[in-house]
């Protein structure tokens, strides 16, 4: 899978990209299949059990695309999220003493 691109900065996985699209159309057809799959295999429909394999099969794909973009925007925010927290805490700090 060469046009789906797994390494990203954090201003790279911040824009709108063709995994972001993809990931836009997977994701609704994954639970739609997992959904019906799941209901039609309850009655031992076969339709229903192949729309649940072909839904665990989108949403791996779904998985695989989005998750590298998540990882590094989520990684981004927990850097973020600590320098404000230590900042905080400086700020508290000197206000207390």
């Amino acid at each position: 899978m060469g046009f789906i691109r797994r390494q990203w900065s954090p201003e790279e996985a911040d824009e709108w990209t063709r995994e972001d699209v993809l990931a836009w159309i997977l994701s609704p057809l994954s639970y739609a299949l997992l959904s019906v799959g799941s209901a039609l295999s309850i009655f031992l429909i076969p339709a229903g059990f192949v729309m649940l394999l072909l839904g665990a099969v989108v949403t791996f794909l779904l998985f695989y695309i989005i998750d590298p973009k998540l990882k590094v925007i989520s990684s981004e925010y927990e850097k973020k999220q600590k320098e404000y927290l230590e900042r905080l805490e400086r700020i508290t700090r000197w206000e207390e003493e």
